[in-house]
């Protein structure tokens, strides 16, 4: 049971004998930043409901008032009113915070890279030493002028934007938050913006932007971006897989669960975890319920129950699909039987932390059997039972998803974990340790 109140910094968990309940998880980060942003810059008034309300959410919203767009409570919690300004925002007083969201400081560059003045545009430690040359070098093709720290790779950002022209562009590496930085600049564009994606990524901007009016043609990985004015749209936000994926680990590696998440949305780019641990033996253990379409995304509820699981390889196109997963797909891995090799996430050295690294050091402080690689970690996995992981002090290190990962590893070993910095998880999750708590009550 947990025995720190939520406010605490550090939470210590121990394996309870079941775990079940039901719960929703908030609403999905990546569609809750878009809802504003394009509303934001769209002709009329939109109402976006479920909104996350998380950390790096609300530092986009702050960003776009700062830039004079109206976004208002609107009733029931998660609800707001955005009023579109459309394309021409507000010179800000100040400069713009993005906290510790690197997707409210790429996509925000790609509507500044528009905007006829100049705009500074910053963040904590952590995302000041993100790298951001990956969208200072097409912003600046297009005819952005934008200068940063190390040769303009890294924030504080300053950018003056205007007079943008269309252009052709190879995706390095598969990032939605790059190839939503170029569609957002495009949409101001002088002609057409063709993107050229190694593989897919997560393809929420492309959908609410054809759902706003804007025409994007896709032609198999290729996008051409066509200028456009775009015309506000009503949003309710699903849920987030990335939030739900910490409650499909619990239930399938705990030996007597049932967890039922409501509401969670499958967008195909972004449901990499489940068909990963449906590969690791989870089969009808991981159901997905009432599927439906709302809002142009594809919609379940998620039932886990206790399972089996085995090793596996994962690496190529599916990592783009799962990479923020891959910190509790490690604890999963840890209570499955054989070898999990992951490969191809290279990316996760430059995210919050390097993740690749922090998890291996906080899943061996458990007695894990992980190595790190370049490019990723092996785990090597002693089956499901609680000596498998056993409980010890860890760390989050300032990272949200670290911090909830090692939650439910704490969930799940034998012993007494106790993990600092668990308030880390209000980044994305405000609702984590209040989820928790209800798991272990529901089941008694």
């Amino acid at each position: 049971m947990s025995t720190a109140p939520p406010s605490s910094p550090s939470r210590s968990i121990s394996r309870p004998a079941s775990l079940g309940g039901v719960l929703s998880v908030p609403g999905d980060k990546s569609i809750s930043h878009r809802s504003m942003i394009l509303n934001a810059i769209a002709q009329g008034d939109a109402l976006v409901q479920g909104l996350s309300g998380g950390e790096d959410v609300i530092s986009t919203m702050r960003c776009l008032q700062a830039m004079g767009v109206s976004i208002e409570p609107a009733g029931a919690p998660g609800s707001y009113t955005v009023k579109g300004r459309g394309p021409e925002l507000e010179e800000p007083a100040d400069i713009l915070d993005a906290g510790n969201s690197g997707t409210s400081m790429r996509l925000l560059s790609g509507i500044l890279a528009s905007q006829s003045f100049v705009t500074v545009i910053t963040g904590d430690s952590s995302l000041r030493s993100r790298p951001m040359q990956r969208i200072v070098q097409p912003l600046k093709q297009m005819g952005a002028q934008i200068m940063g720290r190390q040769n303009d790779s890294l924030a504080p950002l300053v950018i003056r934007g205007g007079g943008l022209r269309g252009i052709e562009y190879d995706l390095p590496m598969a990032s939605a938050q790059v190839k939503s930085a170029i569609i957002l600049a495009g949409l101001s564009a002088g002609g057409q913006t063709v993107i050229h994606q190694p593989a897919l990524s997560r393809d929420h901007t492309e959908r609410m932007v054809s759902a706003m009016g804007g025409k994007i043609e896709e032609n198999g990985l290729d996008l051409v971006i066509h200028p456009a004015r775009l015309n506000a749209v009503d949003i309710t936000v699903p849920g987030d897989v990335s939030s739900a994926a910490f409650w499909m680990v619990a239930g399938l590696c705990h030996p007597n669960s049932r967890i039922l998440v409501r509401g969670v949305g499958l967008n195909p780019s972004r449901t990499g975890i489940v068909d990963v641990l449906r590969e690791m033996g989870a089969g009808d253990a991981l159901q997905l319920v009432d599927q439906r379409t709302e809002g142009g995304e594809p919609v379940a509820d998620i039932l886990v129950t206790s399972a089996e699981l085995h090793g596996v390889e994962i690496g190529g196109d599916l990592m783009p699909r799962m990479l923020d997963e891959v910190p509790i797909l490690a604890v999963a891995a840890c209570f499955a039987t054989g070898d999990t090799v992951i490969r191809d996430a290279a990316e996760l050295r430059v995210k919050e932390t390097d993740r690749i690294a922090t998890t291996v050091a906080e899943l061996t402080r458990l007695g894990a059997n992980i190595e790190a690689t370049e490019d990723g970690m092996v785990i090597h996995g002693r089956g499901a039972g609680a000596g498998s992981l056993n409980g010890a002090d860890c760390q989050s290190h300032g990272d949200h998803r670290l911090a909830m990962s090692m939650a439910v590893a704490g969930l799940l070993a034998g012993g007494e974990t106790t993990v600092h910095g668990a308030a880390d998880a209000s980044v994305s999750y405000p609702e984590f340790w209040r989820d928790l708590d209800l798991l272990l009550q529901d089941a008694g």
